[in-house]
Formats: structure tokens, sequence, C-alpha cells
């Protein structure tokens, strides 16, 4: 019987770090595990790759799973194949995923996001550069190719060589690249690509919802077969089920985040405090169907967020309730 490729008896860093990912992945998981979790990783450069891998492997452990569900949707709801045996939810463990066992492991077992969004998920802490609520950051990948990144932004570089590739995670990053031809930038987003040599643009990805703009030059986007490309002033989201037509956007309007602005025209409020939720410590939740239709239409500074709270009890009467950790219920 062969081992596995990853042994804990010969790895405790991989070891240690699995347990960290399975403890994020079980719903238990609280923000005080968070900054444990952070100073784990810190601890030596060994550390941080330990967790990595871990994260590494993890992901693969969900692509058996989609493969698992799959096959299992066309067989007979009444039959498994033999020795293979579904878990209680949250059953699956450090040890299946090292011993080999990952298909075993997996079938049935969700894989969660924390809840409310008051932390990052696994993949945005796996991420070469990220930023925390209401924090921005600058990235330089070298002359050619530059990154500001928003709030809750995480990016992956995946490769500097033919092609200079990075991951889009989750957030938003206003890129700019000076790149030859012959070795373009290329930005995975979602379900799709972004293509650029000579350009700048703004780059968002939310919950598997791509959208970009175009600042300067030229953008092209790639998904599942289709290829549009872009001008300065022009913007074109996707998601997994296709891509969207090309709109005129104000380029000034929207880089605004750069300078610490958020501006709403005419946006329903329930679109507004989901926006405002990724800058702002804490969560808005909207508890009034009715509330959630009011349109906004304002410019609001990042740094003075809570003023929004009170100019919605003032204009449309909403009652708010302070709760621990930031939460607020508007109702």
């Amino acid at each position: 019987m062969n081992e596995p490729l990853h042994s804990p008896a010969r790895d405790p860093l991989l070891e240690g770090a699995l347990d960290w990912v399975v403890r994020l992945k079980s719903g238990e998981a609280t923000e005080a595990d968070l900054l444990a979790l952070q100073r784990w990783r810190e601890q030596s450069v060994d550390h941080e790759e330990a967790f990595r891998e871990a994260v590494r492997m993890w992901r693969l452990l969900g692509a058996a799973a989609r493969e698992l569900t799959t096959e299992a949707a066309a067989a007979n709801s009444g039959s498994q194949p033999r020795g293979f045996a579904i878990p209680r939810r949250g059953a699956i463990s450090r040890r299946a995923i090292v011993g080999g066992a990952i298909a075993a492991s997996v079938a049935g077992f969700a894989i969660i996001r924390p809840p409310l969004g008051l932390w990052p998920s696994l993949g945005e802490l796996s991420a070469d550069y990220r930023t925390a609520k209401g924090e921005r950051r600058k990235v330089v990948l070298g002359p050619e190719v530059s990154l500001e990144l928003n709030t809750q932004t995480s990016v992956a570089v995946r490769s500097m060589q033919d092609a200079v590739t990075l991951e889009l995670v989750s957030g938003e990053a206003s890129v700019a690249a000076n790149l030859p031809p012959s070795r373009p930038l290329l930005i995975i987003a979602a379900s799709g690509q972004i293509t650029a040599t000579q350009a700048s643009f703004d780059a968002r990805c939310i919950g598997g919802a791509v959208a970009v703009t175009c600042l300067e030059g030229s953008v092209e986007i790639r998904q599942k077969g289709s290829s549009v490309r872009i001008q300065r002033g022009e913007r074109i989201s996707y998601t997994e089920t296709g891509v969207s037509r090309s709109t005129a956007v104000d380029p000034a309007q929207a880089s605004a985040w750069r300078s610490g602005l958020l501006i709403f025209h005419n946006a329903p409020l329930a679109e507004v405090i989901e926006e405002v939720n990724r800058y702002r410590p804490g969560r808005i939740i909207i508890a009034n169907s009715d509330l959630k239709r009011r349109v906004v239409d304002g410019i609001f500074k990042v740094e003075r967020l809570d003023i929004l709270i009170s100019q919605i009890q003032h204009l449309f009467g909403a009652r708010a309730t302070s709760l621990p950790g930031g939460v607020v219920v508007l109702g």
C-alpha cells in the first residue's frame, strides 16, 4: 500500500495547517480562531507555506466533491458505489485529507463561507496580497504592472513568466499594465479572464459576479468561448451564465473608491448597504423588505460611513438596533 504524498508523520507543519483548514471550514470557527491562525502563520516562512499547501489540498478535495456529486446524480438514487460512504456533515478530518481518502470524505460536505461574511473565506486567506475591511493597498509587481487593492480584496500571483498571470480571488482592484503584446497581463476572475497589455482598468469580483471598467487603453474579456474588447469609459459584466452588453460609464466615478468615496445614483438601499458592508466593520442588516427597495442618491466618505445609518433613520423612518460585533439591524 502506497503512502500518501504528504504524511503528517513526516510533515508536522502541514499536519498543523490542515488542522487549521478543517477548523475554519467546520462552521465553528470564531474570530479568536482567525487571530490565532494569523499568529501561527507569522511564525515562519515554513508555517505560511504549509498553510498554502493545506489550502491547495482542500481545493483539490473540493474538485473531487464536485465530480462525486455529478456521478451520484447520474446513478440510481438508492445505490452507491461499493465501499463508498457519505459522512455526516462536518465529519471530515485532517486524517481523511492526508491519508488519501479524499473521495470517501467529501461527498455531501458543504464548503461554507464564514457567517455574515464577518471574516475572510479560506480562499481569501490564502491569497498573496489581501486587504482588510476599510483598507486600501498599493502593490507593485515590477515596472510593468501595478495594482491598487480596494477593501476586502484578495489577489494571488499565478505566474510572472511568459504571461503575468494573477487571480482576483475576491474584491476590487485598479490595475495598470505597460506590457508588450508578447507578454500580456492575464487576470483570472471567477469564470472568466481579463487580458491587457497597455491599459488601466478596474476589475471587481464579488460572489462570482465580475465587472470590468476600462479607464485607459483597451481590455479584452473572455468567458466560456466569448470574447469582448472594451475601450476607455466602457464597462462589461459577466457571471457563470454569460457576458452582458457593454455600458458607458464615467471613469472618474468608477475609480472614486481610490479617493475614499462611494457614489450612488438611484440605487436601491439593499444595494447600497451591500456595498457599505464591504468597508464598515461588522455588518448592517435590513430586516424590512420595503426598506430594501428605497432609493438612495448620494456621495459618502468611506471613513464616515456610520453617518449613513443615522441618515437612513432620518430619511426613511427606520429603526436601528445595535448588536455585538458591529452588527446593526435596520427595520
